[in-house]
């Protein structure tokens, strides 16, 4: 069973907590406020951490170690980078999300390599895409007949530096758009994937399967195809 560990025991961060658990994971709250607890419900079964995000007794207390995915969603940024970061770099944590108060700071936070959400375009949502991969192509968008979807598609690291349409041959969709340091952007002909970029593609429904399995892999070499 995936374990999650969440910093920050605010609306979001509780939210997450429940939606987690609900979902039959295991998770940790981290806070500074012991008091902060009280907004889990009575019956949260998961753990409940008192102590500062990035310090790293206090992660691991929170099981950061089998941790499939971390969350930072306090009201701090700097908090939520330092932590997220320690998460992803100390303890190879595979899946981080980090929120942000001030979406000016989401370029320099991106070149860091951690997925970001600012606060004037957040929700719970949007977390969870980037930490659950059964969340992650629920749809933007169906047309009428429910055959195509829009939808933001993750993809492996190792996708960084390969040009869209290698993108597109190699799951057959057609990328729409894309998320770069918080502005969307319609990519040229010769536009490359940047790790950090989130990408919106049009699909066949019946597909969705296929694609997030061809994506959720780096793409083969040329020694591996020959």
């Amino acid at each position: 069973m995936p374990h999650f560990v969440i910093m920050g025991a605010g609306r979001v961060g509780v939210m997450l907590a429940h939606t987690l658990e609900d979902s039959g994971h295991s998770v940790a709250v981290i806070d500074q406020d012991e008091r902060a607890f009280r907004r889990l419900r009575k019956d949260f079964s998961g753990k409940k951490v008192t102590g500062v995000g990035f310090d790293r007794d206090t992660l691991k207390r929170a099981g950061i170690s089998e941790a499939y995915a971390f969350a930072a969603v306090s009201s701090g940024d700097n908090s939520n980078i330092i932590s997220s970061r320690v998460a992803r770099e100390t303890f190879k944590v595979p899946h981080v999300v980090a929120r942000i108060n001030d979406p000016n700071r989401a370029e320099f936070f991106q070149r860091l390599g951690i997925p970001t959400v600012a606060a004037v375009r957040w929700s719970t949502d949007q977390v969870l895409r980037r930490i659950l991969p059964e969340q992650a192509m629920t749809g933007d968008y169906r047309e009428a007949s429910g055959r195509l979807m829009l939808a933001e598609i993750p993809l492996n690291d190792g996708w960084a530096g390969h040009a869209l349409t290698e993108i597109e041959q190699a799951a057959k969709v057609r990328i729409a758009y894309i998320t770069r340091f918080g502005e969307g952007m319609l990519p040229s002909a010769d536009a490359s994937y940047q790790r950090g970029d989130v990408v919106h593609a049009m699909m066949r429904t019946e597909d969705m399967a296929e694609i997030s399995r061809i994506l959720a892999t780096a793409p083969k070499t040329e020694d591996e195809e020959g």
